[in-house]
């Protein structure tokens, strides 16, 4: 009961008054008209892409970034006819058509082809996006998309889908990498390395994402697949332990520093799900992509979900009543067992301890209820009883013991039962449950 009444009371009306900002980004989409992220790269002639396509395997075009595990894909594909087309990112829409034509004459019934453009993995009808984080971090960190053309190719070939997993690594930077990138963020907060595309932080958003603090950036460019990657992030925060830090490699951004583990999965994978498949086919500078993800950023804080007083949450009655189940549980048995206890004590031995006079009342009370079932020998039984029980209450009014006529009655009575042929009307049974 106890358990009951916490549980209805924490159940009432209860308000607080929080209330959340708009936040200041941008509600429509940040990717930009048709023409965004597109590259100077150059597709060949159709005729020259099925010829390539006809005498090579693999045909990779100038500018492709994609790289995947050809073990790996070699041992998937085994004797059958496929060819795999990789083309740079960032191609205008005459392009992508001359790679289509292309890939038209060329697949067929006996041949599949896969088309790779940036690290958008596409065949028949299909194309494949990751599913996962680490899928994500692989492909636009490293360029890894082995994991897609196995999916692909499993799935046209109607195969059992082998493990995916891409085979990324870190690795702890050495001094002389991490000497640098320290050294620049100390002087004025921003490191770019050789090959990255990084020339400013917008810095408003930096500081609104960060709830004012100026974010530490760093900028790599895509790691060479194959490699272990050097892992700035936990050593930058052992440096600069009290600092936002956001460090890229490629068109992967990854946050380090206070509330980490609060929002930095989420904040990845809420942009990376929304823009990941139109980053994964253009030539986006990595100013782009940190804009992107900074103001999701800042979505998410001003969503309430980090930092800000949640609205009211009553208690958890559960807390209350699972230690409560056991007590509760155990009296019960108790009361059982107290119960059962007074009901298995014997009926004879306690109608034979009990005075003389309840003993004349219950056989008495005996008498008179059989009174209307007997005839003929149970009549010339039932009398005597009756004088018998006349004769014990004459003795016992008297001071004398009526121990014998109460014998002798009883034994009639029950020989009245005997003749009756009624079990539940024998002296030691009827008694019994009258005196209990």
């Amino acid at each position: 009961m106890a358990a009951l009444v916490f549980f209805l009371v924490s159940q009432r009306a209860e308000t607080i008054d929080v209330s959340y900002a708009q936040s200041p980004t941008s509600s429509e989409s940040r990717e930009g008209n048709k023409d965004a992220g597109l590259s100077d790269a150059s597709v060949p002639p159709v005729d020259e892409l099925v010829a390539r396509l006809q005498a090579e395997r693999v045909v990779r075009l100038p500018g492709a970034v994609a790289h995947w595990d050809e073990a790996r894909v070699d041992q998937l594909i085994g004797g059958r006819d496929a060819r795999i087309l990789v083309a740079p990112p960032g191609l205008d829409e005459a392009e992508r058509k001359r790679i289509s034509e292309a890939k038209s004459q060329v697949d067929g019934d006996e041949r599949e082809v896969v088309t790779i453009v940036g690290t958008t993995v596409s065949g028949g009808i299909l194309e494949v996006s990751p599913s996962t984080l680490d899928e994500r971090r692989a492909e636009f960190a490293v360029g890894d998309v082995t994991g897609l053309i196995s999916y692909l190719l499993a799935h046209l070939w109607k195969q059992p889908v082998a493990d995916s997993a891409p085979d990324f690594r870190w690795r702890e930077p050495t001094a002389a990498e991490l000497a640098p990138v320290e050294a620049a963020l100390r002087a004025d907060g921003r490191y770019t390395a050789d090959g990255a595309t990084l020339t400013g932080v917008p810095g408003e958003a930096a500081r609104q994402a960060f709830d004012g603090a100026e974010p530490l950036v760093a900028a790599f460019p895509r790691q060479p697949f194959g490699e272990p990657v050097p892992d700035y992030g936990p050593a930058l925060t052992a440096r600069f332990p009290a600092r936002p830090i956001v460090v890229l490699y490629g068109l992967w951004v990854s946050y380090h520093g206070p509330n980490a583990d609060a929002f930095a999965d989420v904040a990845a994978a809420s942009t990376y799900a929304q823009f990941g498949s139109h980053l994964s086919s253009r030539a986006y500078p990595q100013d782009a992509v940190l804009g992107v993800y900074l103001d999701r950023v800042i979505d998410i804080r001003y969503a309430g979900l980090f930092d800000r007083p949640l609205p009211y949450q009553p208690p958890d009655p559960l807390r209350v009543t699972l230690p409560v189940l056991p007590w509760v549980f155990a009296g019960c048995v108790a009361v059982f067992v107290a119960l059962s206890a007074r009901a298995v004590r014997k009926p004879r031995g306690l109608a034979r301890g009990t005075g003389a006079g309840a003993r004349l009342g219950a056989l008495t009370a005996l008498a008179i209820e059989v009174s209307g079932l007997t005839d003929g020998e149970s009549d010339v039984a039932l009398t005597v009883a009756l004088a018998k029980l006349d004769s014990a209450r004459e003795a016992i009014e008297e001071g004398r013991k009526p121990d014998v006529f109460l014998a002798e009655a009883h034994s009639q009575l029950d020989e009245v039962a005997r003749l009756l042929g009624r079990t539940d009307y024998r002296p030691d049974v009827y008694v019994g449950r009258q005196l209990v």
